[in-house]
């Protein structure tokens, strides 16, 4: 079944997310991130930063949440099991620290054939809950055998 282009621009509800000291630190060992400042406090303050900032890629855990609001959406016609992820992308404003407060609300930036494919963006906008613009992050799915038929193409 082909995606829903009718759902280009739409925005899904924001999911919330506070964001922990602990979860911080088992991301950057994680993804073998040995750099003092996403462990230690004092080594993050010395630093300049008020408390423990994320490894850049931390958003992605946002993304991820804020995804499965609109993968979920039966109007999308995504079928998960059909998926393969593409590409991601990071635009930081400032780091995400310790304590943040965040919302991360999805929105179905793209969808476009390619061949017998289709290829899914989903942009995720991350904000503190007083509204300062945190992060950005961009998602490129895409939908094995899903693209609409073509003339001229069985």
């Amino acid at each position: 079944m082909p995606l829903n282009q009718a759902l280009v621009g739409k925005a899904y509800p924001a999911v919330r997310y506070e964001v922990g000291r602990e979860k911080l630190r088992e991301f950057a060992i994680a993804v073998g991130e040995t750099d003092p400042i996403y462990h230690d406090e004092a080594a993050a303050r010395a630093a300049g930063h008020p408390d423990l900032p994320a490894v850049p890629t931390f958003a992605v855990v946002l993304s991820l949440r804020a995804g499965q609001v609109v993968y979920g959406d039966p109007e999308l016609g995504l079928d998960y099991s059909r998926v393969v992820h593409g590409e991601q992308e990071f635009v930081h404003y400032r780091p995400i620290r310790a304590g943040d407060r965040l919302l991360a609300t999805g929105k179905v930036a793209a969808a476009q054939a390619k061949g017998r494919h289709e290829l899914l963006t989903l942009e995720t906008e991350v904000t503190t809950e007083d509204g300062e613009l945190v992060c950005l992050v961009r998602g490129t799915l895409l939908s094995r055998g899903t693209a609409p038929p073509r003339e001229g193409r069985a």
